[in-house]
């Protein structure tokens, strides 16, 4: 059984391995100049306000739920889109729910005022 394995287990230690190089490695080699200038906060090429002081709107981080919501049920239909012929009218109408649900979803963030960014 563990000779089944064994390809998947020597390549994650591979990826680890070339993984802690890679960040030993820029420890090491990337040059270190440290200045005034780049010791300051920095965000998207503004000058922040204040460093950690501000707050962010919770439509921001109810955007980004929301995203990360709906992009990770989106990608469940990738597999049942390619196993679409093998798993007959039963697959289509287990995602026709799926996909009920998410409108449903969608619509109720619409309702609710969600997907509106300035109000």
């Amino acid at each position: 059984m563990f000779f089944t394995y064994l390809p998947m287990f020597v390549m994650f230690a591979i990826v680890g391995l070339i993984a802690c190089v890679m960040f030993i490695g820029g420890q090491f080699v990337g040059p270190k100049h440290p200045t005034p200038e780049k010791l300051m906060p920095f965000e998207c090429g503004n000058d922040t306000p204040g460093a950690g002081q501000t707050k962010m709107s919770v439509k921001f981080y109810l955007t980004a739920i929301l995203f990360v919501v709906f992009d990770v049920e989106v990608v469940f239909m990738y597999p049942w889109a390619a196993l679409f012929k093998g798993l007959g009218w039963a697959g289509f109408a287990s995602m026709l729910g799926f996909i009920a649900a998410l409108i449903i979803a969608l619509a109720y963030c619409w309702k609710k005022g969600a997907l509106e960014w300035e109000r």
